[in-house]
């Protein structure tokens, strides 16, 4: 077990004016909604978790716990995360799955290429969720 992370890109149609929590499935969890593509994939990162989890709250996100709840990254929200990154505001968080605190080089240039897929997606019309599950 830990923290699996995950970007996804939707339709922007399909993504409609959802900004949190989207609801991707049936009411069993079972049969999607729409068709989804997974952009990118990160285990245990929990700065970038943590991140996330600000992003979610700033948006309106109002879960007790930040697992299995979908955020919707714009270009602003990415411009943020490239500075973020590059300014060293990224903050490891505690959590029983989420790994060890150090940050490490090849997960910031995990960061970069995930915003360049990002800035693609959203360039062909399409919306760009980031989903956790611990």
């Amino acid at each position: 077990m830990g923290l699996d992370m995950y970007a996804f890109t939707v339709s922007a149609k399909d993504a409609g004016d959802n900004v949190v929590d989207l609801k991707r499935y049936d009411e069993n969890d079972v049969h999607p909604l729409f068709e989804s593509t997974e952009l990118f994939y990160w285990r245990k990162f929990n700065a970038l978790h943590g991140w996330m989890e600000n992003l979610y709250r700033l948006k309106g996100g109002t879960a007790v716990s930040f697992n299995c709840n979908t955020v919707r990254l714009d270009a602003k929200d990415l411009d943020r995360l490239e500075m973020d990154t590059g300014n060293n505001k990224l903050v490891p968080i505690n959590g029983f799955f989420f790994g060890e605190q150090t940050i490490y080089p090849e997960q910031l240039e995990s960061i970069a290429d995930f915003i360049a897929k990002a800035r693609e997606a959203l360039d062909y019309g399409n919306a760009v969720f980031y989903d956790s599950w611990w």
